[in-house]
């Protein structure tokens, strides 16, 4: 098996269907797709039943309990069988090459973890027409000092060669705890300027939706499980309020046509 895609959900059931499309239309067929439920209460299994009877390479797991995207995408690692691991969240969709020039981009550049470009989008799946450009090299400091500039829905790293990780256990940001591990076996992250999947902003009941609540969370993120200093835990949330106020972190570009 040559990627597991990890894609944990929690009702999800009006835009999860349009996800598993986007993988479906991959150009690069050798792949699984670990769908972990954080226990939805609405009708996502009734939805996911006709992809799981048709396709035997998509895997559903329903956790016991709630427990939140940490607990669902360490799940979802655990039962990866891919050379290569790749995120996609229930609501968020990829182009159809983004596996097939994602892993040429590594495998040329022997490289084991890298980000690409995306475009947002609304609610409604109508383009903003706003992409979002990652630095071209992101290590473990400008990581936390550009306040994650790493894309959740295009991350891949490759886990023959970095092992499994268990995902921070903290409610948000943990995508971004989980970089922060990653490269702390990998030097860098590596971007790709082009634009490969699109992000559904401000879905309401999303666990990201408000950005100010993130604060305490950061600080949970640098003091208490990065193990940073009360000084140096204080200057990196500065660096995310800084970030969120100028925009410095992701390249933010505005288009006409994606």
């Amino acid at each position: 098996m040559l990627v597991s895609i990890i894609m944990p959900t929690y009702n999800c059931a009006k835009y999860i269907a349009d996800s598993i499309d986007s993988v479906l239309a991959q150009t690069m067929t050798d792949w699984e797709l670990r769908i972990i439920d954080d226990c939805s209460t609405d009708n996502t299994l009734d939805v996911l039943e006709p992809y799981l009877k048709k396709h035997p390479n998509i895997h559903y797991t329903c956790l016991s309990k709630n427990s939140g995207p940490a607990a669902a995408r360490t799940e979802g690692i655990k039962q990866s069988n891919g050379t290569y691991i790749a995120f996609l969240d229930s609501d968020d969709l990829w182009l159809p090459q983004k596996l097939e020039k994602q892993i040429a981009f590594m495998k040329n550049r022997e490289i084991f973890f890298s980000c690409t470009s995306y475009a947002q989008m609304d609610q409604d799946g109508r383009s903003m027409h706003t992409i979002m450009i990652p630095p071209e090299k992101t290590n473990y400091r400008t990581c936390i000092r550009l306040s994650n500039p790493i894309g959740n829905l295009t991350v891949m790293y490759n886990q023959d060669i970095l092992g499994k990780f268990k995902v921070p256990d903290i409610k948000k940001r943990n995508d971004f705890a989980l970089w922060l591990q990653i490269l702390k076996k990998t030097n860098y992250c590596y971007g790709m300027k082009e634009v490969l999947g699109f992000y559904r902003m401000g879905r309401q009941g999303s666990v990201s939706h408000n950005k100010l609540s993130q604060m305490k969370y950061h600080w949970q993120l640098y003091h208490k499980i990065e193990k940073h200093s009360v000084i140096r835990s204080m200057f990196e949330v500065g660096c995310w309020v800084f970030v969120k106020g100028t925009g410095i972190g992701l390249h933010k570009r505005k288009v006409k046509e994606i």
